[in-house]
């Protein structure tokens, strides 16, 4: 799965584990999940979209 994170993420200024301290999840689980190594769960997708504002579709796609 595709994912706009990094993006995102920089337009904030917002370092891997800031987001990460945000989500309460790891590090390297964010760095996973922009790597496309690690696809979040549903609830993990849902805050992700929630902290970001964005419709999980604006921000996650299929490959």
């Amino acid at each position: 799965m595709k994912n706009r994170l990094k993006v995102l993420r920089a337009e904030r200024d917002w370092s891997q584990a800031d987001l990460a301290d945000r989500l309460g999840v790891s590090r390297q689980s964010v760095n996973a999940i922009e790597k496309g190594r690690y696809d979040p769960s549903l609830p993990l997708a849902f805050s992700i979209a929630e902290i970001f504002e964005l419709a999980i579709e604006q921000i996650f796609s299929r490959d």
